[in-house]
Order: structure tokens, then sequence, then C-alpha cells
């Protein structure tokens, strides 16, 4: 992950300040774009800057999924109010797609291939030629297959060809002011489930419904992994006391939800966690054979 240069406060680094302005460079030579929203504070960079440099020829466009909470979808949308930009909500349907549904390594290449589809769907409507995401500097490091659809179908990704990765968005986002400059990194909820195992949208309401309650506790910076009939939690080291605190309630309120089992990661909350059996298969840890492809 990139450094960010100490600074004053509310001023930016000389080296940010030089791929800010990048940024709003590479915006302006598109003309016009259509930006792939889901009001993580990436998209939401790449939308606000966009907005502040091309006004109305800014689009938002949020895939509305049964893998995208509609908590999310409704936060998405009072920060683009909040920026004063156009949005369009478009439902996608991925799930229709077995190869998504069977949970393959490259399920995240299906996902983004609708979505990009329907992103192209709407800037054909508009007569807009560019397609942007939140993708940054910091993308290349992780197995990120969705990337590879953006690619094929000449999606831009404005913070990655400016060289801006997670930590310094989050610092121009702040900059900027941008409400959700801090919001905690947020994945689909496809990707709580391990390989192999096939996704239902009763095990998407499932995971939701769980990780909704931990919200409703406070809790910020987490996730709920499926395994079945166990619920492992991964949640900050910090929130271990809390957890703790909490066991009986949450492990009452997940077990109404559908699981026999709840666990707490003693790791803590780490993203694209449910890689590792793909990291340990390629290093021969494990047998191919246990790992359901």
């Amino acid at each position: 992950m990139q450094s960010v240069s100490t600074t004053p406060a509310g001023a930016l680094s000389p080296e940010l300040e030089a791929k800010y302005r990048r940024l709003r460079e590479i915006l302006t030579e598109m003309g016009a774009v259509v930006v792939g929203y889901s009001g993580g504070v990436d998209s939401t960079l790449v939308l606000k800057v966009a907005h502040d440099t091309l006004g109305t020829k800014t689009l938002a466009v949020i895939g509305d999924s049964e893998a995208f909470p509609q908590g999310e979808v409704e936060a998405a949308l009072k920060v683009a109010r909040e920026m004063g930009v156009e949005v369009v909500l478009r439902a996608t349907h991925e799930l229709k797609n077995e190869r998504f549904r069977v949970n393959n390594p490259d399920r995240c290449y299906h996902c983004k291939t609708e979505l990009f589809s329907v992103l192209a769907e709407v800037a054909q409507e508009r007569g807009i030629r560019w397609i942007a995401d939140g993708s940054h500097a910091d993308d290349a490091g992780d197995h990120r297959p969705g990337m590879r659809a953006g690619e094929e179908r000449g999606v831009r990704s404005p913070l990655k060809e400016a060289g801006i990765g997670k930590e310094e968005i989050r610092r121009l986002a702040q900059h900027l002011g941008l409400s959700n400059w801090d919001k905690p990194s947020f994945a689909c909820l496809s990707s709580r489930f391990p390989y192999g195992t096939v996704i239902t949208p009763q095990l998407l309401a499932q995971v939701d419904g769980c990780e909704k309650y931990l919200r409703e506790l406070g809790f910020r910076q987490f996730r709920v992994r499926h395994h079945d009939t166990v619920c492992r939690l991964e949640v900050e080291p910090q929130d271990f006391p809390r957890v703790l605190a909490l066991r009986e309630q949450i492990t009452a309120r997940l077990r109404e939800l559908g699981y026999l089992y709840v666990t707490l990661d003693l790791e803590g909350f780490r993203s694209g966690k449910m890689n590792d059996a793909l990291k340990a298969r390629a290093g021969s840890l494990i047998p191919v054979e246990t790992i359901r492809r």
C-alpha cells in the first residue's frame, strides 16, 4: 500500500497534489463519463472529481443487485444527493448467470461483466463514450478477475491511471469534504462464501441479515463469512472485547438467522480473506482436491 506524506491538517502533500491534478486532467480528456458508483469511497471520489471537472456531463449509475444490500444503495444515493450528481439506479441480474452462482474463483468476472454491460447500455442511451470505475493503484496485488472484465470492455480506471492508492484516496476524499471519506471497506455479499458454495438469494439474505444486525450494534469494519452451518465473524482486533461482551445476544440472533455455530476469527478482519484458499493451493500448502471449485 502506498504511503501518504505527512502534511498540515487540510493540506495535500506535493505528491498527492500532483496526482490529483493528473486525475482531473484524465477526466477532462474523457469529456463525459458514466461512473459505476457503489457508494464506497473509491467510486465516490471518482464521481466527485468527475462532477467537479465535467459538471452535468457526469452520470452515476448504481447496479441494483441482490448481492448489494439495500442499505448500501440508500447510503450511496444520500452521498450522491450531497454532491448534486444525477444518479441512475439500474437492476443487474448476475444471479441468472449459472457461472456466477456456482461461485468459482472467476465469480467476480461474471458479476462485473453483468454490471459493465448495464453501464454500457446507459452510456449508449446518453451518448456517452466513456465508463469509469473506482479501481485504484493498490488493486493489482490481489485476486481481482473483475478487473479483466473492465479491461475487455474498455472501462477506464482514472484513480489507477493517476497512480492513486487507497490511503491517498481517503486523504483526498477528506480534503474534498466527502462525508464518506472514512467509510469502512465493503465488498458485495457474494464475497462472504467460500469458492464452490453455490450462491442463492436465500444465502445472500441470511448473510445480509447478520451483517445488518452487527451494524445495528455499532460495529463498523467486519465481515460475516458463511461456512455452511458455521458463521465466522471477522472484526477488528480492538473490537474483540465488545464481541465477547455481547456474545450471548450475537449468538442468539445469528442462530435465529440460520446458523448453528458462531465463531470469532482470531486473526481479525482482513479484506479478501476468502482468497487465502487460492493462495494456499497455488503454493501447494493443501491438496488441490480439498478446495471445491
